[in-house]
């Protein structure tokens, strides 16, 4: 099981070990977290067929569901949304109000794949006519959307683009750390960080993953990872409910 790099690999580790136990007892077979450095890095272990299960960043899913080799398995859901968004932030003591009082200043992003860590804050400044390079005095990604929160939180980025998810469940473990930053702007709602599966998996594969996740609300342990994980259940979702995030062309997503 491969697991984008949204959270660092302390971060996913924690999270999601109590998933790998349980699934490894259902299916009768240890099942090993897999992690890369890089968004790309895992979707080409899943199209590739070297993992049988991810969770991936939706930017990823964009990128790869086009090419028809990653299936979309489940998603989570958080309290009753299937939705999230991005938060831009910055020093809680920053003098900056809006994205354009940051022109000039250091920026994170997250990865080049990434929706919320990327796109969004590229889109906003394509609105505003803007283009990263000239705008920013300089930009840097951090890999993992904690490392952004915490690289303004310690002051080595005036700003960063986040994922909300992330963000308020690093504010409920770490409260003073997210004292030290403020939003200044939210997206509208995207579609959630997909589960996905290789196209290539056979369909009763696929069919008992599936079972396995939307299941987990049902035992004791299975809430129990999902309360690891910060999620309520696992639910199917029709793949529109990503065709705003997936809408661009996949060169503008790449492009760095």
């Amino acid at each position: 099981m491969a697991v984008a790099a949204m959270l660092s690999p302390e971060g996913n580790l924690q999270a999601y070990r109590d998933l790998l136990q349980y699934l490894g007892q259902r299916m009768g077979r240890p099942v090993e977290l897999v992690q890369r450095r890089t968004y790309l890095e895992v979707n080409k272990l899943v199209t590739d067929g070297r993992v049988d299960l991810a969770f991936v960043c939706t930017g990823a899913y964009c990128q790869a569901a086009g090419e028809h080799r990653m299936e979309l398995l489940v998603v989570p859901q958080v309290g009753s949304k299937v939705t999230y968004r991005a938060l831009i932030i910055v020093p809680a003591a920053s003098g900056a109000k809006a994205f354009r009082d940051l022109e000039g200043r250091v920026f994170a992003f997250t990865d080049p794949l990434s929706n919320t860590g990327y796109r969004y804050p590229r889109r906003v400044l394509a609105e505003m006519g803007r283009r990263p390079g000239p705008f920013f005095g300089r930009t840097l990604f951090t890999y993992s959307h904690d490392r952004s929160i915490r690289a303004v939180a310690e002051g080595l980025a005036d700003g960063a683009a986040v994922d909300e998810i992330v963000f308020e469940r690093l504010a409920k473990a770490e409260p003073a750390l997210a004292e030290r930053v403020r939003v200044i702007l939210r997206s509208e709602e995207f579609g959630i960080p997909p589960v996905v599966v290789p196209a290539s998996l056979p369909d009763v594969e696929k069919s008992r993953l599936r079972r396995l996740l939307l299941a987990l609300q049902d035992d004791p342990e299975g809430r129990k990872a999902l309360k690891a994980l910060g999620v309520d259940r696992f639910v199917e979702v029709d793949p529109a409910l990503y065709r705003v995030p997936c809408q661009e062309p996949r060169e503008e997503r790449c492009e760095r």
